[in-house]
């Protein structure tokens, strides 16, 4: 069993937060979630109510921090985990963290997993992407974190919206070493 941080901020998208979050659960990791105040209005407007979504994964391995809870226990390098993904993970967050700007727990984790080098995974969501946003991305890439736009991998043939997200929320998971089953790599059948 893995200790995976998953944030939610306020890009548009996520449904690949939730998605990863089941995949994550299905697997019997535990998962750690943080969503931001503009993360959770998101999740209503694309899904539904995080309290709804969350109701369903009570008797799972899932604990939620509250974003403002700086002393929440993940907010210490002393307390290991098998790395973070942001997914969605807004311009204004990846910027933050660009610039070391702890300023809630999610961004105190990423820091902190940059500081420890654990792996952090950011889920970027915006086009065009602005010199900023580019050198932001550049910046962080370059300590070591990974930047992963959603982009589709359209060799698999997908035939609906949802292959496409469980393709990506697969290829998030890999980078962790986490097999999920939707999971194919390029030279694979691809029939389903």
């Amino acid at each position: 069993m893995k200790k995976i941080v998953l944030a939610i901020t306020g890009a548009s998208g996520s449904i690949y937060g939730i998605k990863l979050m089941e995949a994550l659960l299905a697997a019997n990791h535990q998962v750690h979630l943080v969503v931001s105040s503009q993360g959770e209005k998101v999740v209503q407007y694309e899904l539904e109510s995080l309290e709804n979504i969350l109701g369903q994964y009570i008797d799972k391995d899932l604990i939620y921090h509250d974003n403002a809870d700086l002393f929440s226990s993940i907010a210490s390098g002393s307390f290991k985990t098998d790395g973070m993904i942001i997914a969605p993970c807004s311009m204004g967050t990846l910027g933050k963290i660009a610039y070391g700007i702890s300023d809630s727990l999610l961004t105190r984790v990423s820091d902190v997993c940059i500081k420890e080098g654990r792996p952090l995974i950011m889920v970027t969501r915006e086009t065009p992407l602005s010199p900023i946003h580019l050198e932001n991305m550049l910046k962080l890439s370059r300590l070591g974190c990974t930047i992963f736009p959603p982009v589709p991998a359209f060799y698999t043939h997908p035939e609906s919206l949802d292959t496409v997200i469980d393709q990506t929320v697969a290829r998030i998971l890999s980078l962790l070493d986490i097999q999920h089953p939707s999971y194919t790599s390029w030279g694979e059948s691809y029939d389903q």
